[in-house]
């Protein structure tokens, strides 16, 4: 037996009607609740919210042109814009009804009794109401999610002159529709840029997502950026939607896409150039209506140079170009980011009054901060949870890997500090190339961008 779950009030001035109904719907609804009485409909959803509003179309004796229906509909609406109303109408006022569902209503039926159809069509009313209960839910998080992401865009107003030109560029580009390439060292905040071009832009309301290219599985490209259908693989059981259709409206920011091989290079352009895409195993295009963000810390000129990355992707992608400047070359914006995790992270784990000493910055300022913004706020981050005075005196900062030959030795026989400095020491060497220097160490591009995000090379 099916297992009942949903609420339904009744509202009808026919007694026998509401009996008959409350016994038809009592085997498929948890809570049937009845009224005969419409100027209760108000007070009664101050007390409880209904999946299903079963409501006559007429009241009055006489009445017959559907209007007290749809007055109390839009009143029901007013309230509570998501609910599902479905009206009770007499055989001959099947053009009310569909003047009903012009005006809000989700469906209607009959009173010539045909319990099959009524059943599936309060149902099907109830599926929508849980879908439209599913979306509203699904917006609310990413509204939150969105808020909670976008306090960082205070990072990206810092007090450098190469900060307030990159600044001056964001707002001129935000506001059109033109793809974007972010360039910039591993930490330096591109998805941050990226996501304050979204908050400008017409798109803002929409969805912003992100996809890790890196880390993305080249057996996996398709399914998730274009979507499969059912059956188009032996684990496709049923039709899934890839990440170009989820961010339709909003912006897809296509993060590490220098890591992206040659061949997914071509797809990826394709899809670019035509504004549509495929779905795995099908033949039929879908429209795409999103914005392109790219990024990536790799040298794209010189790998077009070296047929590495295609020319035609790159200016595809590229319109407007720009790039963030190392933390190292702003040195005046190291206060103000110090500042910004500090309250940050105070709030975080409700640590008040936290200061930084003079000592504190002074050593925040000498630090060349290989890792960037990234960098800084781990060290903030961690400082506070260690700080056990109002004011923070020390931190504990890698020191960045001398290219000098090394001690017969090693400072430190840790296996992860050695690990992340030849990592450092492979991708110098092979330049940012993620590919290259998973060969030159023996292992996987997605086991290296794994151990990379781990320890924030």
């Amino acid at each position: 037996m099916a297992r009942k779950e949903g609420s339904i009030l009744i509202v009808d001035d026919n007694s026998d009607l509401l009996i008959a109904l409350r016994l038809i719907l009592s085997r498929t609804f948890t809570t049937i609740d009845i009224l005969k009485n419409p100027n209760l409909i108000l007070s009664t959803l101050e007390k409880q919210a209904y999946d299903i509003i079963l409501l006559d179309m007429n009241f009055k004796a006489g009445q017959n042109t559907g209007n007290e229906g749809i007055f109390w509909m839009n009143k029901i609406l007013e309230k509570d814009p998501e609910a599902t109303v479905v009206f009770i109408t007499a055989y001959g006022d099947v053009e009310l009804a569909i003047k009903s569902m012009k005006e809000g209503a989700v469906d209607f039926i009959m009173k010539s009794w045909d319990e099959q159809k009524i059943l599936s069509t309060l149902q099907s009313a109830f599926e929508l109401r849980k879908s439209k209960m599913q979306v509203s839910l699904l917006k609310k998080k990413q509204a939150h999610l969105s808020a909670e992401l976008e306090k960082d865009h205070l990072v990206c107003y810092c007090h450098s002159s190469s900060m307030k030109a990159l600044n001056s560029l964001v707002s001129k580009v935000a506001g059109t529709d033109a793809s974007v390439l972010i360039l910039g060292e591993n930490g330096t905040g591109k998805e941050v840029v990226a996501r304050e071009i979204h908050r400008l832009s017409s798109r803002k309301n929409e969805i912003f997502m992100k996809v890790d290219l890196g880390a993305l599985p080249e057996t996996l490209f398709e399914s998730e950026l274009f979507g499969h259908v059912k059956g188009a693989f032996t684990d496709a059981k049923e039709e899934r939607d890839g990440r170009f259709v989820i961010a339709s409206g909003g912006t897809l920011f296509l993060d590490e896409i220098g890591n992206l091989p040659p061949g997914l290079q071509s797809k990826l352009l394709s899809v670019l150039q035509n504004n549509e895409i495929y779905q795995v195993g099908s033949s039929i295009p879908k429209p795409i209506d999103v914005r392109i963000i790219t990024a990536t810390n790799m040298p794209l000129q010189k790998m077009i140079g070296e047929k590495t990355f295609r020319e035609d992707l790159y200016y595809r992608i590229n319109a407007i170009e720009m790039e963030i400047p190392p933390l190292r070359n702003r040195q005046e914006d190291i206060p103000v980011l110090a500042e910004f995790f500090l309250r940050k992270y105070s709030d975080h784990y409700n640590k008040t009054g936290l200061k930084l000493s003079d000592k504190a910055m002074e050593q925040l300022l000498s630090h060349p901060w290989p890792g960037n913004i990234r960098e800084l706020e781990h060290a903030m981050e961690k400082a506070v949870i260690l700080s056990e005075k109002e004011a923070i005196s020390n931190f504990t900062l890698t020191p960045r890997p001398e290219s000098s030959k090394a001690s017969s030795s090693p400072a430190t026989l840790n296996l992860e500090v050695h690990e992340k400095m030849v990592i450092q020491q492979a991708m110098r060497e092979q330049q940012g190339n993620i590919s290259a220097a998973a060969k030159v160490l023996g292992i996987n591009r997605s086991t290296l961008y794994q151990k990379m995000k781990k320890y924030g090379v």
